[in-house]
């Protein structure tokens, strides 16, 4: 019959688990400069950022423009899209968050929440179920956009009224130049701290 009881632990196996555990930190540690220099530097992430007159935008035109690989609409809403927009009751959207880049990860999904000047909305465009690119111009059934790949539709603020989309459309970071003739994408977090921006 074999004896199945356990040994304890001892000391030794103690100092082995505590030296096994400061030899993985000091690995990491030694290792993190050199992963952390991959990243882009400020002057690279400034190039990535890109300045798009809109002062020709007409009430109730939308234009896609191409943003770090992705597409950003950029719609000069109507008066009566604004007002449908913050007309929409909170607790009846799929996702209560703002969403945008500019605010607190927590702000909710209020229009003012969405936009830096009522009037022109500006939001990361693709789909949040499968990245598809949905359609513009007052599409679907809330004035927004409809993606038709899997029938999710966003509103006049571009946020999640029904479908498969476990998200709003979201807000890059941005600012207006020119008294709101341009507006930059990819501003940078100074830039942003200084344009206005605040929780509604």
């Amino acid at each position: 019959m074999t004896d199945h009881t356990t040994e304890e632990p001892t000391r030794r196996d103690f100092i082995y688990i505590v030296a096994g555990g400061a030899a993985a930190i000091g690995g990491a540690m030694t290792i993190w400069p050199f992963i952390h220099q991959m990243n882009p530097a400020a002057d690279t992430l400034a190039l990535g950022s890109i300045r798009k007159d809109i002062s020709s935008l007409g009430v109730g035109q939308e234009i896609t423009v191409m943003f770090r690989g992705g597409p950003v609409f950029i719609r000069r809403r109507t008066e009566a899209e604004i007002a449908e927009a913050r007309a929409v009751e909170l607790d009846r959207l799929p996702d209560d968050l703002a969403r945008n880049e500019n605010l607190p990860d927590d702000a909710s999904a209020a229009d003012a929440n969405r936009v830096l000047n009522p009037e022109f909305l500006i939001v990361k465009g693709n789909c949040t179920h499968l990245g598809c690119v949905p359609v513009g111009n007052g599409a679907g059934d809330y004035d927004g956009w409809f993606c038709p790949c899997h029938g999710s539709h966003y509103d006049a603020s571009a946020r999640i009224r029904r479908g498969p989309a476990p998200e709003n459309l979201p807000v890059p970071a941005y600012i207006f130049e020119n008294e709101g003739a341009v507006v930059k994408l990819g501003a940078s977090s100074d830039e942003v701290a200084t344009a206005g921006w605040s929780v509604a």
